[in-house]
């Protein structure tokens, strides 16, 4: 064998490994990664009781009715289809009518999802009110751009 010979049959082996080993991390990775389904994938994919899924959208306005024990119920709405949502425990600070939520759990027979882990979104256009401030002193702010977060520290 040739120098050159050995020299292609070294990198294609090499190229080789690092190709399986590629595959490898994406097929580990792809088992890891939670998505999550609007509440009209869930009505359309006619899923079985008892299946554990994720549902994301908004909380539907006028929706939200706390019992005890902090137990809550809401519907996550994406403006097509809703979804009952039953939960026992404390919501995030920013859950709230219209915000935008994630919630985890079981399916129901009655089509209720029982979630175990609700996750409120933040709004993207969220700025610290320091920020805004500095923004303004810059002559770079715009009226309407975002709003400062009420109860930020000055």
């Amino acid at each position: 064998m040739t120098r050159k010979q050995r020299r292609l049959t070294l990198i294609g082996a090499s190229i080789g490994v690092l190709a399986i080993a590629a595959a490898l991390v994406l097929s580990a990775l792809r088992e890891s990664i939670v998505f999550f389904n609007s509440p009209t994938d869930v009505v359309e994919k006619h899923l079985a009781p008892g299946t554990r899924m994720r549902v994301g959208g908004l909380v539907k306005p006028g929706t939200v009715e706390r019992g005890a024990n902090l137990q809550i119920s809401f519907s996550v709405t994406d403006g097509k289809t809703d979804v009952p949502v039953r939960y026992q425990g404390i919501v995030p600070d920013l859950f709230r009518e219209g915000q935008g939520v994630i919630a985890e759990g079981k399916l129901e027979p009655d089509g209720k999802l029982t979630a175990d882990t609700v996750l409120a979104k933040h709004d993207e256009r969220y700025m610290p009110r320091e920020v805004v401030d500095a923004l303004k002193k810059s002559g770079h702010w715009q009226e309407g751009e975002a709003k400062p977060q009420e109860g930020a520290r000055r």
